[in-house]
């Protein structure tokens, strides 16, 4: 159970909870946006040192000003169980949509161009620099943003308002920086944009869900892990023959 904080430390806990919210959407704006027709370096660059402030803060935040200890606690079998059968359902969802629906119905040709862009933008036109980056978003930037929007942010405004309000607004945070990486992709007026906007927000409480069930940030990161390993599969299948 998390202390409650004083009157003093809640003002400072909400600025801090309310830059965490709002950042990651400042930050993809930046990188994924204003610079996306930037060269390669400056890209790398922006991506890195952002990311790097984004996932810094949390940690300096909870052990400097608070002044509370780090501690992950271990997941039970039933949370890792359900972690896996909710990421491995998702997977299966979103691979017989694409392959039964978006692919033969033609949904996703408006976004092969945008994604085959982005992907060189970041000076990937090989398979083994797709799988690469494949398995560095899968596992560790999977990872981070559990530690981010879990761990912290959410374990953060349960502290501050009752814990479905905090599940609500944890993953609708969670939820905006993902708006604008499938605007560019499907295009704003596109209903898949706001339908996937929609699943990732669903996503998102399911997982602050469950990391406030298990008290274990290792269910949500094997779940979200397989996630992003399906988003890399698909992407694979949708732009993969054009790698050199």
């Amino acid at each position: 159970m998390d202390e409650l904080p004083s009157d003093t430390s809640r003002r400072a806990d909400t600025c801090a909870v309310v830059f965490a919210l709002c950042y990651p959407t400042l930050l993809t704006y930046v990188y994924f946006t204003a610079l996306a027709q930037a060269p390669t370096v400056v890209q790398h660059a922006a991506f890195g040192s952002l990311k790097l402030i984004q996932f810094a803060f949390p940690l300096l935040w909870h052990v400097k000003f608070q002044q509370r200890r780090l501690e992950l606690h271990r997941p039970t079998g039933l949370g890792m169980l359900v972690g896996i059968a909710f990421g491995a359902l998702v997977v299966a969802a979103m691979c017989l949509l694409y392959k039964h629906w978006l692919l033969p119905a033609g949904w996703m040709h408006d976004a092969k161009e945008p994604i085959q862009q982005k992907i060189a933008g970041f000076g990937v036109n090989r398979l083994p620099a797709y799988m690469a980056l494949g398995l560095f978003y899968s596992l560790f930037h999977s990872l981070l943003e559990e530690y981010y929007w879990r761990w912290f942010v959410f374990a953060q405004l349960r502290r501050l308002v009752s814990v479905p309000a905090a599940v609500v607004i944890s993953s609708l945070g969670f939820t905006a920086h993902h708006v604008l990486l499938l605007g560019t992709f499907f295009g704003w007026s596109s209903p898949l944009t706001w339908l996937f906007s929609l699943a990732v927000g669903i996503g998102g409480a399911v997982w602050a869900v469950l990391y406030q069930r298990s008290g274990s940030i290792y269910p949500v990161w094997l779940s979200h892990l397989l996630v992003d390993a399906g988003i890399f599969w698909i992407g694979y299948d949708l732009v993969g023959r054009t790698f050199v």
